[in-house]
C-alpha cells in the first residue's frame, strides 16, 4: 500500500513539473516575441558624438607645479 502511495505522489510530482516546464516555455515564447517586436519598432539611436566633446570637456592647466607649490606655503602650508 505504502509503494501505491508513493507512486502516485511521484507521478503527480512529474506531471506539476511538466506543467510548469510547458508554462515556462509558453511565456519564454510570448515574451521573446513581444521583446523582437519592440525593438522592431524602435526608431534608430543617432550616431555618437563622442570625439567633438572630448574636446570641448578637455581642461588646460592655468599655472605651473612651481606656482601651486609657492601658493601652497603662502598660505601656510608646512609640507
Amino acid at each position: 500500500m505504502a509503494e501505491k502511495s508513493d507512486e502516485s505522489a511521484a507521478q503527480g510530482y512529474e506531471a506539476e513539473a511538466a506543467a510548469l516546464r510547458a508554462k515556462t516555455a509558453r511565456l519564454r515564447a510570448l515574451r521573446l516575441a513581444r521583446d523582437a517586436e519592440q525593438d522592431a519598432s524602435r526608431p534608430a539611436k543617432p550616431a555618437a558624438r563622442g570625439a567633438a566633446k572630448k574636446k570641448a570637456t578637455a581642461r588646460k592647466p592655468t599655472g605651473t607645479l612651481a606656482d601651486w607649490i609657492k601658493a601652497r606655503e603662502d598660505g601656510g602650508h608646512n609640507n
